[in-house]
């Protein structure tokens, strides 16, 4: 498979990525730091769009149901040379659904997701897989 995306900016204006019929615009301007998401924000967005793609590839496969996931990925920045380091994941998948196995999935998470094996070569990954029972 090949990817491909566009982006753009003006001069003192924020950046904007083109992919497929969607816009996400980022912040590069300081006017903008509080409120739009800035490219270390959005490089962990990629990381939880994998996790959360692979929560429902991995739920047809596994033959389970759930109703909603949430996912908090925090990251430490390095300054020198500056990278990101230490991610650390908190997904919580609610389901009742007694064939949720969350050793399998969070096994095959980390062994299959492309954006988590990228970041894998590069920085530590840690993280944790609940489930809250639906009420």
């Amino acid at each position: 498979m090949n990817y491909k995306i566009n982006a753009s900016s003006d001069f003192n204006n924020d950046g904007e990525i083109h992919i497929k019929k969607s816009n996400i615009v980022f912040g590069t301007t300081s006017q903008t730091s509080e409120t739009l998401p800035n490219p270390a924000e959005l490089f962990l967005g990629s990381f939880a769009s994998c996790m959360l793609k692979n929560v429902e590839r991995f739920s047809l496969l596994m033959k389970f149901k759930y109703n909603h996931t949430t996912l908090e990925v925090k990251a430490e920045r390095l300054e020198n040379p500056p990278r990101m380091d230490n991610i650390i994941y908190n997904l919580n998948i609610y389901s009742n659904d007694i064939k949720l196995n969350i050793d399998l999935l969070q096994k095959n998470i980390e062994k299959h997701g492309t954006i988590y094996n990228t970041v894998k070569q590069i920085c530590t990954i840690n993280g944790t897989i609940t489930r809250t029972i639906n009420d």
